[in-house]
């Protein structure tokens, strides 16, 4: 057998943003010796923290994506709101960008997006454009109710609008966007999936997501999903395939809806980390961020077994207050075991923003829902200042 030496340290990694996605990114970059360098806006963000460097800049600047293309062996995502067509041009000269800048650009606006998913004969909700000349009578022959989306810009509930009645059509978003069908009842799943440029796969077991109607974000996510092996697979098989229709390698989050009659349609997806494979650092044999640090560097992917349930659920600023984060109830949550909390670096806390997540482990969903309810009666994150 042939070993291959490899020089350390084994790679500078550029990730475009610097939130709490590369934060969680770092120790696996330092695990394998790798120099992950942060292009952020904000000093001192979440992952410039923890970094080993960082470049302060927009995402969408082209003289600071230059600069860190320059200084890094391959780039990847902490966000998708990005400066994809310049990162195009940076890829044409031979820079390696993970996934590739074409894919971003495709994902950034969700109606490309649904009908890249209709051409590839991947099945999705049912949707339309709107124009400037669509009226309510065009809303109610699509079908009420339906979901209004912005085309771009849209993200943790932002650039969505539910749309029942005139009165919800007279508030619509004015912003380019499309009416989908509303799938009412139906269960949200989400499959993380990581390839490499061989085409080599690693695939996650589905997972429940909760979702909060009133932060329209994830709330909590339960792992393994509460659905029958058959569905399980079928799950994992059309994530599978709609990754392999964008024909790059990366890490992607796919979010799926397994209407009341069985069908699964593919939501949106994620071309990086996301909220939904969190557990995956505590609960599985390879974690998400691992494998994305894999397909990266183009090394052979890891495991993604379960080892028992888990559920993760969000840390949110708590409504009322503002300011510097507080955490209430830290010394009654580590006492508990199999548990795990991961708290973002966020310098400022308002009500409703991610501030952290925390994953139980456990043997049984209904156990770990019934923790999870005890937690969030003293487990609180607010600002110091009331509103």
């Amino acid at each position: 057998m042939t070993v291959m030496a490899k020089k350390l340290p084994l790679a500078r990694l550029g990730v475009v943003g610097g939130g709490q996605l590369a934060r969680m990114l770092a120790p696996a970059c330092n695990n394998h010796g790798v120099q992950m360098l942060i292009l952020d806006s904000l000093n001192n963000s979440p992952a410039g923290q923890v970094a080993f460097d960082q470049i302060e800049g927009e995402p969408d600047d082209p003289a600071v994506l230059q600069l860190l293309c320059e200084r890094s062996d391959v780039v990847t995502f902490d966000i998708e709101n990005v400066g994809a067509d310049i990162l195009m041009a940076l890829a044409d000269q031979s820079i390696e960008i993970v996934p590739a800048p074409a894919v971003i650009r495709l994902i950034q606006n969700k109606f490309d997006q649904k009908c890249h998913y209709r051409v590839s004969g991947i099945p999705t909700a049912d949707f339309i454009d709107l124009t400037e000349k669509s009226s309510f009578s065009d809303v109610k022959a699509f079908g009420l109710p339906c979901v209004q989306k912005a085309h771009t810009g849209g993200y943790d509930g932002r650039g969505v609008h539910i749309i029942r009645s005139r009165e919800d059509w007279e508030n619509r978003l004015e912003t380019p966007s499309f009416l989908e069908a509303f799938i009412s009842n139906g269960t949200e799943l989400a499959v993380m999936v990581a390839r490499r440029a061989c085409g080599e796969m690693a695939v996650y077991d589905p997972v429940e997501m909760v979702v909060d109607p009133k932060l329209n974000l994830l709330d909590y996510l339960i792992a393994p999903a509460r659905v029958s092996a058959n569905v399980s697979e079928a799950a994992q098989e059309l994530a599978k395939k709609t990754v392999e229709s964008f024909a790059t390698p990366g890490l992607f989050g796919v979010e799926l809806f397994l209407t009341n009659s069985g069908d699964l349609l593919v939501n949106e997806v994620a071309p990086r980390a996301h909220n939904s494979g969190h557990h995956t650092i505590e609960a599985c044999v390879t974690s998400q961020f691992e494998n994305q640090l894999r397909a990266c560097l183009d090394l052979p992917l890891g495991q993604t077994d379960l080892q028992g349930c888990a559920l993760t659920a969000n840390l949110i600023g708590e409504a009322g207050y503002v300011g510097c984060p507080v955490i209430e109830g830290l010394d009654e949550f580590v006492k508990i075991a199999n548990s795990h909390i991961h708290l973002y670096g966020k310098d400022t806390c308002r009500p409703g923003r991610k501030m952290g997540h925390f994953t139980l482990i456990g043997d049984d969903h209904d156990e770990l829902i019934r923790r999870l309810a005890s937690i969030r009666d003293v487990l609180i994150v607010r600002g110091d200042t009331p509103q």
